[in-house]
C-alpha cells in the first residue's frame, strides 16, 4: 500500500470523474496541530462534499498542502506519509513512497520503528500534521518564583506569565506520544493549547524557574530578563530537549516573557531601590547638588516661622541641618567615584558669597593651643577635617624671620623693628 504523486493539471481534468474521493486537510487554526482529512467537493464532478467521512478509497486523491505532513493509516499501521506538498494517488498494490521532504532521510528510522503500531481499524483514515511554528502558547505560574536580584540586594519573590511557541521535529514521534488515541479513532483535531496539554504546561513552568535560577547567579537584573527572549528560547529548547524533541517529536522555538507581577514586599523593594539609585545618579552633578541643597534650604525657610518654638528656634534647627547636610555633601565629594567630577558650579569647588558651600579653608576656624580646632559650624577636633562638616583644618601661618639680625617678625610686620631691615 502506497501513493503515487499525481500531476497537477490532471487534478481537474477528465480522470477526476473517475476518482472516488479527494481528501484535503480539515481547516487548521493557529495551535492546531493535528487534523483530520475531509472530502472535497470536485466543482460538481463527483457527489462528494466537504465535511465527509475520514474513510480513503483505493484510487483517491490526497491533496498535501505546504507546511503539512500527511499520514495514511490502514489496520493501525501507518502505512505512507509525505512531507511534500501536491496531489497523492492512493494505490494499495504499490510499496510505501516515503516522500520525506524537508526531513530527509533522518525520518525513515522512526517510520520504521512504529509503522506497525497505531490503533484498531478496518479502513484507511488520512491525517495532518501542522509543521508551521504554533505560537502564542500561553504558560504562567501559580506560585511566586524565587529570584535574587543583586542590584536590588534581596530575594524577590513574582509570579511570571507570557508565551512561547514550538514546532514539530518528528512528526511520528508527535503522533504517537503526543496525539491522544480518542481524537484519531473519533477523527477529531487536537489543539495543542489548555487544557489539553496542562502536563507540558507544567514541564514548561518546571524547567523556566530553573532558567531563572541560573540568570540570577549570572547577575543578571531581573528587569532585564524580559530582553534575554532569544537565549530563554534557546535556554528551554536545549533543557526540555531529552523529554520534548527526543521523546515527543517537538521542540521550544522562542519565549516570550511579560514584566514580572512581583508581591507586595518585593514590590516595595524595588520601588524604595529604585528611588535610591534615581536619587544618587541626580546627585553625581554638580549642578544638581547645589540645586538639591538650595532646595532643601529654601524649604527649611519656608517652615522655620510655622516653628512651635518660634522662628528663632526654626531657624537655628535649620542652620544645624544645613551643616549637616554639607558634611554629608563633603563626604560624598571626597569619595574616589566621583572626585573627577566636573568642576562648573560644582559643590565645594567655586566659593559663594554667603553660603554653606565655600571653601573648606573658608569655613574652618584658627587652631587652638592645644591642638585642636574649631570649624565654623561650632565642632571642635583633633583631626585634619571636621567630623561634623567635612571642612578642612586651615594649615597654620608659617613664621616669618629678619634676614639681618633673625628676629621673628609678626604677619603683617614690614620692617624689622630690631634692625630696620625691610621684612621680605
Amino acid at each position: 500500500m502506497g501513493i503515487i504523486k499525481a500531476a497537477v493539471n490532471s487534478v481537474t481534468g477528465a480522470l477526476a470523474d473517475s476518482w472516488l474521493e479527494v481528501i484535503e486537510a480539515a481547516p487548521m487554526g493557529n495551535n492546531d496541530v493535528f487534523v483530520p482529512g475531509q472530502a472535497v467537493d470536485q466543482k460538481g464532478r463527483s457527489q462528494n462534499k466537504k465535511g465527509g467521512e475520514n474513510l480513503v478509497s483505493n484510487g483517491s486523491i490526497i491533496h498535501v498542502l505546504d507546511n503539512q505532513f500527511m499520514i495514511l493509516v490502514d489496520g493501525g499501521k501507518i502505512v505512507d506519509y509525505t512531507a511534500v506538498a501536491g496531489y497523492y494517488k492512493v494505490d494499495n498494490s504499490s510499496l510505501p513512497s516515503l516522500f520525506n521532504g524537508q526531513f530527509g532521510d533522518s525520518i525513515k528510522e522512526s517510520f520504521s520503528r512504529i509503522k506497525y503500531g497505531g490503533i484498531s481499524s478496518t479502513s484507511q483514515k488520512v491525517f495532518f500534521l501542522n509543521l508551521q511554528e504554533i505560537r502564542g502558547i500561553k504558560f504562567g505560574t501559580q506560585n511566586p518564583v524565587q529570584y535574587f536580584d543583586n542590584f536590588y540586594e534581596s530575594e524577590l519573590f513574582m509570579r511570571l506569565h507570557g508565551t512561547y511557541s514550538i514546532k514539530i521535529t518528528d512528526p511520528f514521534k508527535f503522533y504517537m506520544e503526543v496525539i491522544p488515541r480518542e481524537n484519531v479513532t473519533e477523527n477529531r483535531k487536537f489543539t495543542f493549547a489548555m487544557p489539553d496539554i496542562q502536563q507540558f504546561n507544567d514541564e514548561f513552568v518546571a524547567e523556566l524557574g530553573t532558567a531563572f535560577n541560573q540568570y540570577s547567579a549570572d547577575g543578571f537584573r531581573v528587569s532585564h530578563i524580559a530582553s534575554k527572549t532569544k537565549e530563554m528560547g534557546k535556554y528551554m529548547a536545549d533543557a526540555l530537549d531529552e523529554d520534548w524533541n527526543q521523546l515527543r517529536g517537538f521542540q521550544v522555538i522562542s519565549v516570550g516573557m511579560q514584566p514580572p507581577a512581583y508581591d507586595e514586599e518585593s514590590q516595595k523593594i524595588v520601588n524604595e531601590r529604585s528611588k535610591m539609585a534615581s536619587q544618587v545618579s541626580y546627585l553625581k552633578d554638580a549642578a544638581n547638588q547645589q540645586a538639591y541643597m538650595a532646595k532643601q534650604v529654601g524649604e527649611g525657610i519656608s517652615g522655620a516661622g510655622n516653628n512651635p518654638g518660634g522662628a528663632a528656634i526654626g531657624f537655628m534647627g535649620m542652620n544645624m541641618a544645613q551643616n549637616m547636610g554639607a558634611g554629608v555633601m563633603g563626604s560624598y565629594m571626597q569619595n574616589p567615584q566621583y572626585a573627577n567630577q566636573p568642576q562648573q558650579g560644582g559643590y565645594a569647588q567655586q566659593p559663594q558669597q554667603g553660603g554653606y558651600a565655600q571653601q573648606p579653608q573658608q569655613n574652618a576656624q584658627a587652631p587652638q593651643q592645644n591642638g585642636s580646632w574649631t570649624c565654623s559650624c561650632g565642632a571642635v577636633n583633633q583631626g585634619k577635617f571636621c567630623s561634623e562638616c567635612g571642612s578642612k583644618r586651615p594649615e597654620a601661618p608659617k613664621k616669618r624671620f629678619c634676614t639681618n639680625c633673625g628676629a621673628e617678625l609678626s604677619e603683617n610686620t614690614k620692617f624689622c623693628p630690631e634692625c630696620g631691615t625691610k621684612a621680605e
